[in-house]
């Protein structure tokens, strides 16, 4: 059904604006304005098929976290503050558009649950994440960084991965 919208414009591309493909003066008179209209209608196609393309079932994403004092779960050693914790997801944020994600993992990400699979926190649906980092994780194109996402655990860096 896609294709309908494409090829009824093709069609009436090819007519020209005398009604009619048959003469070869207004056909090739035509031409410009028929790749144009082509072309246009083309983008348009693929821009609508995009934007009503549905969301995935689940998503595989990494990600970095960055936990302060008083955060859940937070690990016992960490004493940053909040404001201090959100500066330092910024800095990696930033290197992460330069670094390997998981270089910036093994450097940086106290979630010890994922630290050791190189920050991967698998393969999940959007009702097993907090609702912020799922929002996030899910509006990410495959192979993006996230801005910073604040989650009760901390600020988060994800990368999405499929």
């Amino acid at each position: 059904m896609r294709t309908a919208p494409l090829a009824f414009v093709f069609l009436l591309a090819c007519q020209g604006s005398s009604g009619s493909a048959s003469g070869s003066a207004s056909a090739s008179a035509s031409a410009p304005a028929t790749a144009s209209v082509a072309a246009t209608a083309s983008a348009t196609v693929t821009a609508t098929a995009t934007a009503s393309a549905p969301a995935p079932d689940w998503i595989t994403a990494q990600h970095i976290l960055i936990a302060y004092k008083g955060a859940k779960n937070a690990p016992k050693n960490v004493t940053r503050t909040k404001a201090e914790a959100k500066t330092l997801a910024d800095k990696v944020r930033d290197e992460a558009k330069t670094t390997p994600f998981e270089d910036l993992v093994a450097k940086y990400s106290e979630d010890p649950g994922s630290k050791d699979r190189m920050g991967s926190v698998g393969k999940f649906t959007r009702d097993k994440m907090t609702k912020a980092f799922s929002d996030a994780a899910f509006a990410l194109k495959v192979d993006q960084v996230s801005d910073v996402v604040e989650t009760p655990f901390g600020f988060h860096v994800i990368k999405r991965n499929q």
